[in-house]
């Protein structure tokens, strides 16, 4: 029999996450897509150079791409070309989640946030999420109920 081989893995199969989506976004679905790479990205993805803080998804023609994800070039892969490190990047879905996804869109105002990039079955994976952005004041209760939580957490700790 063969032997099998242990994983290298790290405990995470979570490449990057993007912590400002919560913050700035109230999020009501999350999605899973795929995501067309090439191979200098995944080589890039799995030495974790990526950068997710400023991306979102748009759709156009019934397919959807991920904008200002940014992945920086490994210096050592892909030397006899030039790497665009922010370039959109297509986002494999089901048809009828893009047609759900483009209703929702397009007619409530809804948007597409990238939350975190992920191993899957040694495929990389996005998570979408579907929220409306939040305002001002929004972001005030959220930062007041965190700060209530943690001054909550020390007086337990304490006693």
């Amino acid at each position: 029999m063969a032997k099998k081989k242990k994983a290298k893995t790290d405990g995470s199969a979570t490449i990057a996450r993007n912590k400002r989506a919560t913050f700035n976004y109230k999020i009501e679905e999350k999605y899973e897509a795929g995501v067309a790479l090439q191979g200098w990205e995944v080589k890039s993805l799995r030495e974790g150079r990526v950068q997710l803080t400023d991306g979102f998804v748009q759709l156009h023609n019934m397919e959807a791409w991920l904008y200002n994800c940014h992945i920086t070039p490994l210096i050592s892969a892909s030397t006899h070309r030039t790497n665009e490190s922010t370039r959109r990047r297509k986002l494999l879905l089901h048809r009828n989640e893009l047609a759900k996804l483009t209703g929702l869109t397009e007619r409530k105002g809804y948007t597409l946030v990238a939350m975190s990039l992920y191993w899957k079955r040694g495929k990389v994976k996005v998570q979408i999420g579907l929220g409306k952005g939040k305002k001002e004041y929004d972001k005030r209760a959220s930062i007041k109920e965190r700060d209530w939580e943690r001054d909550k957490a020390r007086t337990i700790r304490i006693n």
